[in-house]
């Protein structure tokens, strides 16, 4: 489709709908029926520029232009409260509830690599001298070494901001680069698991493999759910180029892609509650139990969110896309 030549053919009616949108309720009974037209002709705009031809300013203006006609047509809309309170209760949980298919073996294998490199490493003392000479090794696993003193470099509130970010930026990764067959969500679970079960099976070489596992646990249960969830979403978001089912390849992609975009928002937060605990919690000086304990609560409660409220959710018809009003028209599909 040529969007120039589309913007050219219906411009005026997005113009026109736009007037009538600002004239709010001055309308007369026949600019009222035009409103009602003009908004649902442009729906059907921006479903087929979304489609065939997703220009990201004229998804923007259309976006708008919809959102603005509806509260025209409707009258009302939700709270943002609202929405927010529907999105942590209904749509997050959900979304990672119905794909447990695909991050819970992700989770799995990953750590059966991690324990598998981290035994290697362990044993094998070519592979220690092949990471490292003795005396770099020793600084890295020495008690006050750089492996533990990683957590508390700087500033903590600093430190949480530092992890948080990198955090995210691997999930996102996971997330959205899925979508090239997912083969970026493998090498970046690769990587995970290799250098988690380089640094474990060092420390473990040194006799010190238990310090190690108290560092890591208290925040690391809940930032590596929140890795694999965005793993596991990335693989089927790469599964659906693959086999996009009964659908279109595009609108498969289409309603998948929204679905990760619910869940990069929702693990954004998760991510931030795990890079508190590592700025503030693995550091401390507190018992390797209490440590540990605090970790382990965010992770069950986490997973009882997600197993409860999200299948729950999904058992009353939550998918974890948007709304079909937020969503837009779709294009009949031949069957």
């Amino acid at each position: 489709m040529d969007v120039d030549v589309f913007v050219a053919a219906h411009a005026p009616e997005w113009t026109r709908l736009g007037e009538l949108i600002r004239r709010g309720g001055k309308l007369t009974g026949p600019e009222a029926d035009e409103l009602v037209t003009l908004y649902q002709r442009t729906a059907t705009h921006l479903s087929i520029v979304r489609s065939v031809a997703p220009d990201p300013a004229l998804l923007g203006r259309l976006s708008d232009l919809v959102a603005r006609g509806r509260s025209a047509v409707s009258g009302s809309h939700n709270p943002a409260w609202r929405e927010v309170a529907r999105f942590f209760t209904h749509r997050f949980p959900a979304a990672v509830y119905l794909s447990r298919r695909w991050w819970i073996p992700a989770a799995l294998a990953s750590i059966a690599v991690m324990v598998v490199i981290a035994i290697w490493v362990a044993r094998d003392p070519l592979v220690r001298a092949s990471l490292g000479t003795p005396a770099e090794l020793s600084e890295l696993t020495k008690p006050g070494g750089q492996a533990e003193n990683y957590y508390s470099t700087g500033p903590a509130a600093s430190f949480a901001t530092r992890v948080w970010t990198n955090n995210a930026w691997v999930a996102a990764t996971c997330l959205f680069l899925g979508v090239a067959l997912g083969l970026p969500v493998i090498g970046a679970l690769w990587l995970n698991s290799l250098n988690a079960g380089l640094i474990i099976g060092a420390m473990s070489a040194a006799g010190r493999g238990d310090v190690m596992i108290g560092l890591l646990l208290p925040h690391g249960l809940l930032e590596l759910t929140a890795v694999f969830v965005a793993a596991g979403t990335g693989l089927r978001l790469g599964w659906t180029v693959i086999d996009p089912g009964r659908r279109s390849r595009t609108a498969a992609l289409a309603e998948q892609g929204r679905s990760v975009v619910v869940m990069a928002l929702g693990l954004t937060c998760v991510l931030f509650v795990s890079g508190v605990i590592e700025a503030f919690v693995t550091p401390s000086g507190w018992p390797t139990w209490l440590r540990v304990g605090i970790g382990a609560l965010a992770e069950i409660a986490f997973l009882a969110y997600v197993f409860t409220l999200g299948r729950r959710a999904a058992k009353n018809g939550e998918v974890g896309d948007l709304d079909a009003r937020d969503a837009g028209d779709a294009l009949p599909e031949a069957a």
